[in-house]
């Protein structure tokens, strides 16, 4: 492994963004029912979450912190059962070679409730800035997906302040970076910005790696 490679791969697991959707317990998706953007909190979801974001603010403020750049772009919008959302992170210094790309699906589960399931695809690094394609991932279809089970995000709508916050729940988000047995996540998403604290722990509930201090803070980019 390369200096290079060896700074990317220690950001990303520094960042907590590697290893909770890396290894796969992975299973097949079915088809949901239709998505009515005129009702669902997802709509407001959607797009909090489409779009570019970065963690320069902070890792200029704190130092244990890295620059992390972050898009989002939605998918499949020709589906009734989204939506569907293309998403990719890197180190900024290294923004052409990203260390995790995922597929979300937005899904309501109550009044003000969210779900957020995450999914894998094969060749990932083959498809490296699809979010700057028109429709990322078009050839495929969820039928190529895998989905990274006990990873899925639950999140809370407030209507008032337009924010979502929420977690994974339990220790079902397997991971084995740094001796790790299970990941956790914490989010909280507001308009123009996103808080993400991704952590992993060990069989006694000891933490092995992620941010120690607190979430990633990405700001939203100019379009």
């Amino acid at each position: 492994m390369s200096a290079d490679s060896r700074s990317i791969a220690t950001a990303a697991a520094a960042a907590g963004f590697i290893t909770a959707w890396s290894a796969c317990g992975c299973a097949s998706i079915a088809r949901d029912a239709a998505y009515d953007p005129g009702t669902d909190p997802v709509a407001a979801l959607r797009d909090s979450l489409a779009g570019s974001f970065d963690s320069s603010e902070q890792a200029a403020r704190d130092e244990s912190y890295f620059d992390i750049v972050l898009h989002m772009k939605p998918m499949w919008t020709w589906r009734d059962d989204g939506p569907w959302l293309y998403v990719e992170q890197a180190v900024a210094a290294a923004a052409d070679r990203p260390y995790r790309q995922r597929v979300y699906k937005l899904e309501r589960t109550g009044e003000n409730a969210v779900r957020s399931r995450v999914f894998v695809f094969d060749d990932p690094l083959g498809h490296a800035g699809a979010w700057e394609s028109a429709s990322p991932l078009s050839e495929m279809s969820p039928e190529d997906l895998e989905e990274r089970v006990g990873c899925a995000v639950l999140m809370t709508y407030d209507p008032d302040t337009g924010a979502f916050s929420g977690s994974t729940m339990g220790n079902g988000c397997r991971s084995e970076l740094n001796g790790a047995a299970y990941a956790t996540s914490e989010v909280l998403i507001e308009p123009g910005r996103i808080v993400s604290w991704d952590r992993g722990f060990d069989q006694t509930g000891m933490q092995v790696w992620g941010a120690e201090a607190g979430g990633y803070v990405f700001v939203r980019l100019p379009d």
